[in-house]
């Protein structure tokens, strides 16, 4: 389950939640990924950065649309950009790229409807 609590925009450093203890091997294999997101969504926190709210709020969707795209989406291969591994998950109509904080906590950073 999503904690809705934690879906307010955060402007911390990715790396000021992370736990030692809870670093994540990174880069995951696609599957991997899908896999903890799914964890993540059950017992774990998502939040969502400045830039996907903005993002989020020009496409007209909400962290529904997202949580939705996380659930049923495909993961596509991971690039590192800006510091840290992103993970592209895609259905027909959107896409949402997340982060993870560690193996409970994943940051979305962008989002987007697909033409």
């Amino acid at each position: 389950m999503v904690d809705m609590s934690s879906m307010a925009s955060q402007d911390a450093d990715e790396d000021d939640c992370e736990d030692e203890d809870e670093a994540i091997d990174e880069p995951l294999a696609p599957d991997q990924a899908k896999r903890l997101i799914q964890a993540i969504l059950k017992t774990g926190t998502v939040s969502f950065s400045d830039h996907a709210n903005k993002e989020m709020a020009n496409d007209d969707m909400d962290a529904v649309d997202c949580t939705n795209v996380l659930r049923g989406g495909v993961v596509e291969q991971p690039e590192f950009e800006n510091g840290s591994w992103r993970y592209r998950v895609r259905t027909n109509r959107m896409v949402v790229v997340v982060a993870f904080r560690s193996k409970e906590a994943l940051r979305v950073v962008t989002a987007w409807r697909i033409p």
